[in-house]
């Protein structure tokens, strides 16, 4: 064989062998690209639930917000700049509810990266609402509206089209998971219709310590008499305990709800005042125990506590699947 015969053997070799390894490569780029995780950082627990039954397997959720902490009060620490100047994607309630968070978040993040307020896009503003906790002329809606389970639908159905916008290769698992998640939602919806069913009509009044359940009442048709705390989050002033203590013993209202969240001895000592039962374990952000720690696992445990309390059936949510989508 001859040397320029030889010659062109290897460059015909280095030929294939450079296309092989440019394949190769473009492939583990590829690959590389379909298997990482798109960082979302979110807020409160209920929200950061329902990203990750949303975004399953294609996510990496952080929830800034500890579990059963005050949302309103709650202001983040150097740590979590770090977080979000990293993230992709930033979804948050809204409605005021994270202003110290997003406030921060708009000066770390990437220039591409949105803030989904989920609360602004699921609600139009006159539909807001404003109550004791949250006068109007303080200018801050009530923020909860993710206890509507409704509207904890249209939260998922925007985490949905968001991720999808932002990640359009997973478009298709993306959907597949919301379709999954918001059939769980809406038997954990209609579950809760029956709860409250069950109760006596006369019985179907609220009285909770933080006013958490404004947009629940009227979808499920209770009645919202009254929310101790006033809207700087301090106790309630002795005239204001009186007047809700005459309130109380006119409604006939058999049981108050407070939660750990928002500790508070003034229920007590109203509850003793007007003869009422106290439960203390109502949550609106804070996620029961493994293995029903999701949103849906808190919501059904807070109908087992509210209708007993207040005269109903609490089997009422006994078949309602509390599990996530991924463990």
């Amino acid at each position: 064989m001859d040397k320029q015969t030889t010659m062109n053997k290897q460059i015909r070799f280095s030929a294939v062998f450079l296309t092989f390894l440019a394949l190769l490569v473009s492939t583990s780029t590829i690959r590389a690209a379909e298997e990482r995780k798109i960082r979302v950082v979110t807020t409160v627990a209920p929200i950061t639930n329902i990203v990750q039954n949303v975004g399953g397997r294609y996510v990496e959720v952080t929830g800034i917000v500890p579990d059963g902490m005050d949302s309103h009060t709650f202001e983040p620490a150097p740590s979590d700049a770090k977080l979000l100047s990293a993230a992709d994607i930033i979804i948050v309630n809204g409605l005021h509810l994270e202003l110290p968070t997003v406030s921060l978040a708009e000066k770390v993040k990437k220039k591409q990266v949105s803030i989904v307020h989920l609360g602004e896009r699921a609600l139009r503003k006159q539909d807001w609402r404003y109550d004791f906790s949250f006068p109007k002329e303080n200018g801050h809606p009530n923020p909860h509206l993710w206890p509507n389970i409704a509207l904890a639908m249209r939260y998922a159905e925007i985490t949905r089209d968001s991720l999808a916008a932002l990640d359009p290769a997973r478009r298709d698992g993306y959907f597949a998971n919301a379709k999954a998640y918001l059939a769980k939602l809406e038997k954990l919806d209609a579950a809760i219709f029956v709860c409250v069913k069950s109760i006596p009509e006369k019985n179907r009044k609220l009285v909770t310590y933080h006013d958490s359940f404004a947009y629940f009442a009227p979808r499920y048709g209770m009645k919202i008499i009254a929310a101790i705390q006033p809207s700087d989050f301090s106790e309630p002033s002795p005239r204001e305990m009186i007047r809700i203590i005459e309130q109380l013993k006119k409604e006939k209202v058999p049981a108050i709800f407070g939660s750990e969240v928002f500790a508070s001895k003034v229920l007590e000592q109203i509850a003793r005042e007007t003869g009422v039962k106290f439960i203390d374990q109502l949550s609106d952000d804070e996620l029961p125990a493994p293995p029903k720690n999701s949103f849906i696992g808190m919501m059904a445990a807070n109908m087992v506590i509210m209708t007993e309390a207040l005269g109903g059936q609490p089997a009422c949510v006994a078949t309602v699947d509390a599990t996530n989508l991924l463990p």
